[in-house]
């Protein structure tokens, strides 16, 4: 059960966060900015890049490289194929994982290496084979790592992962929002340098300020009622969220939102993007999960028994209200079946400064809702 007191107790809530999650949404502006200098100061704005890479492969561990990689995808739209290399292993261990290129991945292609770690073998083996193929190779990993050595020997380029201002927690799993903006920003300046994706300096600096303006709304100190993703955590008490994205940039942040709520609330959740979503979904807001299933029975122990999870649909929207829109018909849907929806859609802006807002809002909730559930800080 959620303990809803917590969410405007912000002491309460300072001494709770033992994993830093609250302090790495809020630090994501300033780590965008320390990722876009490191990235400078590593050449990648300077770069004179012949042409486009035929492909670009994206490979590292965790929910954080797995976000990159489906942000970068969409980001890039067709100007070329992104493509997240899986890892195979016994295990998921620094040690165990093991991640191959396609057999026709040569000197046209580019290898992305994003890790949090830099401590896997595996993707020092990468970057080897990458090099004997011919591919470009630019990783994002920890400064003085193994991982940056096996990429000097290859002849690509590391750019140092930005810390946190005030590191005072192991960031390791690589699911917080901190790792991914440390991760995403150098890539976001590489891309943009070979025409890829539209990520200028300045664009960068408008991102970095939409976090903060976002984690200004959405902080510990701001109650509830006027706090979007503390009124989300709140709604999505007792819920099994169906998440609905609408947009390029909202798909991504919504199947983050989705990992980020099972990897660090242990919330189960199910994402998928309009219209697709209406049919995928459709039978769940009629069967067990429905609101009307299963009515509260007099002679039930309500202390003994936790709450019966009932769908909830998120509904992600980046793009403008105008135009072709699904949502209507999701809303439809919803109000038919007697399903609660919540619906994020953020300003205007450019589209980086959309994708930003979604993503520091859904990570400051699953932040809350990691804290307030119990047992999973």
């Amino acid at each position: 059960m959620l303990d809803e007191s917590l969410l405007d107790a912000p002491d309460d809530l300072a001494r709770a966060d033992r994993r830093g999650l609250l302090r790495g949404a809020a630090d994501a502006g300033a780590r965008v900015r320390t990722a876009a200098r490191h990235a400078t100061e590593a050449g990648l704005a300077d770069l004179r890049p012949d042409g486009r890479p035929r492909a670009v492969l994206i490979a590292g561990p965790g929910t954080a490289a797995t976000g990159v990689a489906d942000l970068l995808g969409a980001l890039a739209g067709a100007s070329a194929p992104v493509i997240r290399l899986h890892p195979t292993g016994v295990a998921h261990a620094a040690g165990a994982l093991r991640w191959t290129l396609p057999g026709w991945a040569g000197p046209v292609d580019l290898l992305l290496i994003a890790t949090t770690d830099g401590t896997e073998p595996g993707l020092a083996v990468l970057a080897e084979q990458a090099y004997r193929r011919g591919c470009t190779v630019v990783a994002v990993a920890p400064e003085r790592s193994p991982l940056s050595e096996a990429v000097d020997g290859a002849h690509g380029l590391l750019v140092p992962m930005a810390k946190a201002p005030y590191q005072e927690y192991d960031e390791s799993a690589a699911a917080g929002p901190g790792a991914l903006w440390a991760l995403l920003t150098p890539l976001l300046v590489l891309l943009d340098r070979v025409g890829l994706i539209t990520a200028a300096p300045h664009t960068l600096q408008l991102v970095a300020d939409r976090l903060d303006r976002t984690a200004e709304r959405c902080g510990p100190a701001i109650a509830t009622y006027s706090n979007p993703a503390k009124t989300l955590a709140a709604e999505l008490a007792d819920s099994l969220p169906l998440i609905w994205s609408e947009g390029a940039a909202a798909g991504p942040a919504g199947r983050r939102f989705a990992a980020t709520l099972a990897e660090l609330a242990g919330r189960p959740a199910l994402a998928a993007d309009l219209p697709e979503a209406l049919p995928a979904h459709g039978v769940l807001l009629s069967g067990d999960f429905a609101a009307g299933a299963d009515p509260d029975d007099f002679f039930r122990d309500r202390v003994e028994e936790p709450q019966a999870l009932r769908a909830r649909i998120v509904l992600l929207r980046d793009r403008p209200a105008g135009g072709l829109t699904a949502a209507p018909a999701a809303r439809e849907l919803a109000l038919s079946h007697d399903t609660a929806i919540s619906e994020l859609a953020p300003e205007e802006g450019t589209e980086l400064e959309q994708l930003a807002e979604l993503l520091a809002v859904t990570d400051f909730a699953t932040a809350y809702l990691a804290l307030a559930s119990g047992g999973h800080s």
